[in-house]
């Protein structure tokens, strides 16, 4: 494998078969894993904007630089500093999170799943305690991003090499004919994220241990005014922005835990921003 430091990012235009690194905490487990797989690894940790200003955040900014930023919504704030441990943290960029693979063992241990381009969701016959609740008829597994889910509750919009668009636009269910989880292209960028002040917000989360696990079921909410958005993370295969009543969740007999987890955080987040 072939590591690159371009000098710009105009250099990774048609750089389909490159797979680009910041701060390495999800590309490089995923590489050692063989889960991923690319001829050529450019780092991009120079090239892509840090730091944050007002309401924009530097898509290679840290998650330990968010979590201790007044500038940085609550909401956001408590979904990084519970995202991981101090180590991954200090690693770990705000846009490598938005990223971040499934946590679902049967992707992880590479089995002919539909992620992996297979016919067959594993997670629906077989162990699946840690799965999807809302959208999981063609893949149940979750998404783990903490930072996702407070960004979608929050509005955010993000810049990329190519376009602008909401953070819930980065993401799509993945479909018999593409089986991807982002709308990201091959050698688009995520440069910049826009956070718009909220009124209020906060994010809560249930997870199997105290501290720097993944989220069973995470509950971003953000109010403006008298209203009040809520995303959810560890519940569908992308960031879960509930538009309706948790009464339309799907669980799998594994699952159903996760709905009554989601009502209680439901409740407690809306009566926190009340």
């Amino acid at each position: 494998m072939e590591l690159l430091q371009p000098s710009s990012l105009d250099d990774l235009d048609g750089a389909s078969n490159a797979l680009l690194l910041a701060g390495g905490t999800e590309v490089v487990p995923l590489l050692r894993e063989g889960l991923v797989r690319a001829d050529v690894l450019v780092d991009i940790n120079g090239l892509v904007p840090h730091g944050i200003s007002g309401t924009t955040i530097g898509a290679a900014a840290t998650l330990a630089e968010l979590e201790v930023d007044p500038q940085v919504p609550e909401a956001l704030r408590e979904a990084c500093r519970l995202a991981a441990s101090p180590q991954l943290r200090n690693m770990g960029s705000i846009g490598g999170n938005l990223l971040q693979a499934t946590r679902c063992w049967y992707w992880r241990l590479d089995f002919p799943c539909r992620l992996h381009g297979g016919d067959r969701c594993h997670a629906h016959d077989g162990e699946h305690r840690e799965h999807a609740i809302f959208a999981n008829d063609f893949c149940a597994s979750a998404h783990p991003s903490d930072v996702a889910a407070a960004l979608v509750a929050l509005g955010a919009t993000m810049r990329t090499t190519r376009r602008e668009l909401a953070v819930r636009e980065l993401y799509r269910l993945p479909t018999a004919d593409d089986r991807r989880t982002t709308t990201l292209e091959p050698g688009e960028v995520i440069l910049e994220l826009d956070v718009p002040p909220p009124d209020a917000s906060t994010y809560l989360k249930a997870m199997d241990r105290k501290r720097w696990a993944f989220p069973l079921v995470g509950v971003a909410a953000a109010r403006r005014g008298a209203a009040t958005t809520v995303a959810l993370a560890g519940v569908a295969p992308i960031p879960w922005l509930l538009e309706g009543s948790l009464d339309e969740a799907t669980p799998l007999p594994g699952t159903a835990y996760k709905v009554e987890i989601a009502a209680a955080l439901v409740g407690r987040a809306r009566a926190a921003l009340a």
